[in-house]
């Protein structure tokens, strides 16, 4: 099987739980992302690998237009549907290729992803889209949990994700990130990381390998029990587990 129906499938089965998880309309993933965007009331913003298109509904409302692209179909139904009972006129979805978009250079003034960047092989690619179709002096948002640059750590948390979802290709540590950028010719003008968390078993039983795989992710966490900064799982008083992540965003902008 390719990566790209590898990801199609995954989020065919994730579309509507992703679109109602409590973590992705989190006031520390989307509103910290929403004031973190230089955003006016006539700026044209794209949302690439936008899933069930929360970060663009949360943006129609304050600039012109949104456009929305997904690998999945599902997720784009999803987003439509989504948008229509919003009564959002201004944003629009379709199925797209995040590493070959299908739009003029030069004609947006912003760009976002969220939590995508993890799932694509040579994420590079995406960001160079991202900087292509942006005009000059254009916006473009980096923003996905992070990993370790410890090489052990690294390893040992890709391989949990793995086991919980196929698609997961590997986390970036902020180097990565503000790599991916500079060399997309790129300027840095603000980063922030912000710690988040989300329940532990809503996490898991949302991908599709997490059930099967339980029991080897129980085993890989005994394994390193205290975690990592990136990666930790920690029980609550009453009991239920929470899953502590790092969220890492970058704001670029396109000089010429």
């Amino acid at each position: 099987m390719s990566h790209e129906r590898r990801v199609v499938d995954e989020f065919t089965h994730q579309s509507e739980r992703f679109n109602v998880a409590p973590v992705m309309s989190s006031a520390a993933t989307l509103q910290t992302l929403v004031d973190f965007l230089p955003l006016r009331p006539d700026a044209a913003w794209l949302e690439v690998a936008c899933g069930p298109g929360i970060v663009s509904r949360a943006l129609a409302p304050r600039v012109g237009s949104v456009l929305g692209l997904d690998l999945t179909p599902a997720m784009i139904e999803v987003a439509t549907r989504e948008a229509a009972r919003a009564g959002l006129a201004n944003v629009r979805f379709a199925t797209g290729d995040a590493t070959a978009l299908d739009l003029p250079a030069a004609g947006l003034d912003g760009a976002v992803t969220r939590f995508s960047l993890h799932h694509i092989p040579l994420p590079g690619r995406v960001v160079g889209e991202m900087a292509r179709v942006v005009r000059p002096g254009g916006w473009v948002c980096l923003a996905d949990h992070v990993t370790s640059a410890d090489v052990e750590e690294y390893a040992w948390h890709q391989a949990i994700e793995r086991l919980r979802d196929p698609s997961h290709w590997a986390c970036l540590t902020p180097a990565m990130l503000r790599g991916l950028g500079a060399r997309a010719g790129l300027v840095l003008r603000d980063e922030r990381q912000v710690p988040f968390s989300l329940d532990f078993e809503e996490w898991l039983s949302r991908g599709s390998g997490g059930p099967a795989m339980r029991d080897l992710i129980a085993r890989a966490l005994a394994d390193r029990p205290a975690g990592t900064d990136c990666f930790r799982v920690l029980a609550e008083p009453d009991g239920r587990r929470r899953l502590h992540l790092i969220y890492h965003l970058t704001l670029w902008q396109r000089l010429e």
